[in-house]
């Protein structure tokens, strides 16, 4: 693959460590050869590098699969997964799934990404439905405009939603943004 092949999400893979990209920008001034500058996020750290590829660079595909599992629970050791086709439990690092725990449900699938052969993270989907637990009720003559207030979810996240939201409905969460997107329809 060249620098032309790399788009935002696309996989990568560099000094053995799978990436994906997350912003990408082509670049071509007057006097200079083109380059693309990116920011790719490490799928096993977390941690963004920025790296400006130029043409001719010899860019290696990430040899990464993914596989449904189901989401059991989480402790101290991380998130439990069963896989859907061997049956096998699958063990996260707390550390690799931190950000997405807060949006799982005990019992639904999730698309888990295997490099080399080993889970490294979870894949969520962009959009998830779940139980408000609890919020506090808008105060009167505070409902001009675009209010916001707190809920729990099912979970044990907390989030804004706009005041009508009532508890024990069930909404839906866009898991890019971590924002409140609609209800969800019954």
């Amino acid at each position: 693959m060249d620098m032309n092949d790399i788009r935002v999400g696309t996989l990568v893979k560099i000094d053995g460590q799978p990436y994906v990209c997350l912003w990408s920008d082509f670049m071509r001034t007057a006097q200079r050869k083109p380059v693309r500058r990116t920011k790719l996020k490490n799928l096993i750290t977390g941690n963004v590098l920025e790296q400006t590829f130029k043409h001719g660079d010899k860019i290696e595909e990430a040899d990464v699969t993914r596989s449904k599992a189901g989401y059991l629970y989480s402790d101290e050791q991380g998130a439990h997964f069963m896989d859907n086709e061997t049956y096998e439990e699958v063990t996260l690092p707390k550390e690799m799934v931190a950000e997405q725990l807060k949006f799982m449900k005990d019992g639904t699938d999730y698309a888990l990404v295997n490099f080399e052969g080993k889970p490294i993270t979870c894949e969520l989907p962009k959009k998830v439905e779940l139980k408000v637990v609890e919020t506090n009720d808008v105060s009167r003559g505070d409902t001009t405009g675009n209010v916001l207030k707190e809920a729990t979810l099912e979970t044990g996240a907390v989030i804004k939603v706009p005041a009508f939201i009532k508890q024990g409905e069930v909404i839906r969460i866009n898991t890019e943004t971590e924002e409140y997107a609609e209800r969800a329809t019954e």
